[in-house]
């Protein structure tokens, strides 16, 4: 397709072992990270490749799955989740397609291998899966697939919330995920995942984001469809918390674009603006200027002029110096330091 890849993985009929003593002698670091299920990581330099052996399922619970090695492209491929994922290539760079995948691929078709609720049965994850790579590389909802997905879709609850929040990161960051969210919506699979959860606004804003040139970011698109339980239930990190509090707090602040990112920070306030003009018929203004603006702006009086000015320091010098700050951004930044002192001072002295 063009389009940049993150990892490279490597299938090979040589056991585990085989490729270890391989390695080692062509001077490869081998580190045996999946050594039951046939994988190997392989070092060069600072690169690493995953190399796994050929295999079959034995047996599968959902999560996890009991293989045996095999020595045939066809058994590894029957075992995969979608015909697009079942595609090798051999060392000259010729194609080994044993289940059409080529074909859908080329189609932009995410289809299931074979059985679609069999394929779910084996791994519950499969089910999110079918949604990301469909907002990723599909142009439309495969209906077999999307209707396996309805019917189990309650087999999520057995997953761990680190592999749902996964997911969702990923889905949510491809160009244009709303088809695929709002299928999971209608399929009963996006409540599983994020009880609460609404769809309405996350195609206005991807539309908004293209207007504006503005890069997806999954943060500003899951703020557009969930409540604040997306914390517990993504197991989002600290850092994230921090960054959807922010823009909660910055969507409810009562400033334009500037005084926004004076408050908030250059991304904060131009995701609360992205997310608060995407209901809005009106059309989305240029306020890149503005944000620069306000954020490289700094507030014109300090706690030393008010030192200077004969406030002494302590709770008062705090709350004068809020004041100010607070009128600073209420006037669109642009109070002058005179204008800030006497708001400073008017309740201080």
């Amino acid at each position: 397709l063009g389009v940049p890849i993150s990892d490279i993985d490597l299938s090979t009929p040589l056991l585990p072992a085989e490729v270890t003593a391989r390695a080692e002698a062509a001077g490869l670091r081998a580190i045996p990270t999946g050594i039951d299920h046939g994988t190997v990581t392989l070092l060069a330099g600072d690169r690493a490749f995953e190399v796994t052996t050929f295999r079959a399922d034995i047996a599968t619970d959902g999560r996890r799955a009991v293989v045996r090695f095999s020595t045939e492209i066809a058994e590894d491929a029957a075992r995969r989740d979608f015909t697009m994922n079942a595609l090798y290539a051999r060392m000259d760079g010729s194609l080994v397609d044993p289940l059409g995948g080529l074909a859908d691929l080329q189609a932009r078709r995410v289809r299931f291998i074979l059985d679609p609720e069999r394929r779910i049965r084996e791994d519950a994850l499969r089910i999110l899966r079918f949604f990301r790579f469909t907002a990723w590389y599909g142009s439309e909802i495969e209906a077999e697939g999307l209707a396996a997905c309805a019917v189990l879709a309650d087999l999520i609850d057995g997953l761990a919330r680190e592999r749902i929040g996964a997911e969702m990161r990923k889905l949510l960051a491809a160009s244009d995920p709303a088809p695929a969210v709002a299928a999971m919506a209608a399929s009963g699979v996006l409540a599983r995942c994020l009880p609460g959860a609404e769809t309405a606004a996350l195609a206005p804003l991807v539309a908004r984001e293209q207007i504006a040139g503005v890069a997806p970011d999954w943060r500003t698109r899951l703020a557009a469809i969930t409540p604040s339980m997306a914390v517990e239930t993504l197991r989002l990190t600290n850092a994230e918390v921090r960054h959807l509090s922010s823009i909660a707090k910055a969507l409810e602040a009562p400033y334009g674009p500037a005084a926004l990112a004076a408050s908030h920070g250059a991304e904060v306030a131009e995701a609360a603006l992205l997310l608060r003009t995407a209901l809005e018929p009106a059309p989305w203004l240029p306020l890149a200027s503005e944000i620069v603006r306000g954020a490289r702006a700094e507030l014109p009086l300090t706690a030393r002029d008010l030192v200077a000015a004969g406030l002494a320091e302590g709770p008062m010098l705090g709350a004068a110096l809020s004041r100010a700050r607070t009128a600073w951004l209420d006037s669109d930044l642009t109070l002058d330091k005179a204008a800030l002192m006497r708001e400073a001072l008017d309740r201080s002295l």
